[in-house]
């Protein structure tokens, strides 16, 4: 098993672990805090569910339909993870709002206080296991869950926080207003995990510091003219990267090829986490007008002759 379908089965433990306890307490209690971080616990249970099942499938090699794997699979599931998040926030909101219009008492204070503090502990752990595994595979659907469950760190110290409150005061509406606070912050952590994998959708380009440093590799080549026509993207598992170098139109072709292999062999120095999939093209001149122009769709302009010189 991979070390990331193990994080994703290691999150669900946990998760199924702290939705029994938070459930338990939640509506045993009547706290709308406990019971909203419950739901959140249901949530990161089936998200992380889905997770690995996402990575299994990511995980697949090229085949005859897919000519680039399934990588953006990941994408998709962080996707559908930020959005299950945002719908979780809404939900905690909604029932915090409920119990300030309608009023209500939170019992087992005593309890639902140890019951959050071990969710903290145990949360914790699983944070920076996720993070560090995130770290060591680049898997944006990790670097999801790791975000996800440290959102949860902050809401259930949030909710600690409410008990104690609500213990020491006596005012019991403090617990629905730390569920509404804990319920904006939800919906604002799933923003950057929707923004990151739609972007990954979309074919954003790699890195900018890593764009430039593709540029820097190409342009600092002795053998190399010059360079046009650089496009990068990335599906979350593999760097996919296209250029067009300009070469001495008498080069050979298998010059032309060992310089090709020094410039991606440094490419992928970059980023070692990644697989890559570099695709040079050869150019006796530059013909980046001519390539614009095919795009755009717009009139070919006149392919400038090469002098060849033997």
């Amino acid at each position: 098993m991979s070390s990331q379908k193990k994080a994703t089965v290691v999150s669900t433990s946990v998760a199924t672990l702290l939705l029994t306890i938070k459930l338990l307490i939640g509506v045993a209690s009547g706290s709308v805090a406990v019971l909203a971080s419950a739901i959140d616990s249901l949530l990161d249970m089936l998200v992380s569910v889905l997770n690995f099942f996402a990575i299994k499938k990511s995980e697949e090699n090229p085949d005859e339909e897919y000519h680039y794997g399934k990588g953006k699979v990941q994408a998709i599931a962080a996707v559908i993870e930020g959005t299950v998040i945002t719908i979780s926030g809404i939900y905690i909101i909604y029932e915090a709002v409920m119990k300030l219009v309608k009023g209500g008492e939170t019992t087992l204070l005593a309890p639902s206080f140890v019951a959050m503090l071990l969710s903290i502990v145990i949360t914790y752990g699983l944070v920076k296991y996720l993070q560090r595994t995130a770290k060591e595979t680049n898997s944006l659907v990790i670097k999801a869950d790791a975000l996800h469950y440290q959102t949860d760190l902050w809401s259930n110290g949030a909710v600690l926080m409410a008990l104690g409150l609500v213990w020491i005061s006596g005012y019991h509406e403090i617990d629905a207003l730390f569920g509404l606070a804990i319920g904006l912050y939800i919906i604002y952590s799933a923003y950057a995990i929707i923004v990151e994998g739609v972007e990954i959708l979309l074919d954003k380009a790699l890195e900018g510091e890593i764009v430039a440093s593709i540029g820097e590799i190409l342009s600092k080549h002795p053998k190399i003219t010059s360079y046009h026509w650089l496009r990068t993207r990335s599906d979350g598992t593999t760097n996919f990267v296209e250029f067009h170098m300009v070469l001495r139109p008498n080069m050979l072709l298998l010059e032309a090829h060992r310089i090709a292999d020094e410039v991606e062999e440094k490419m992928m120095e970059l980023d070692r986490k990644k697989r890559w999939i570099i695709t040079p093209h050869f150019d006796p001149y530059d013909d980046e007008a001519v390539n614009d122009a095919i795009l755009n769709g717009t009139p070919l302009m006149e392919t400038p002759s090469a002098e060849v010189k033997i």
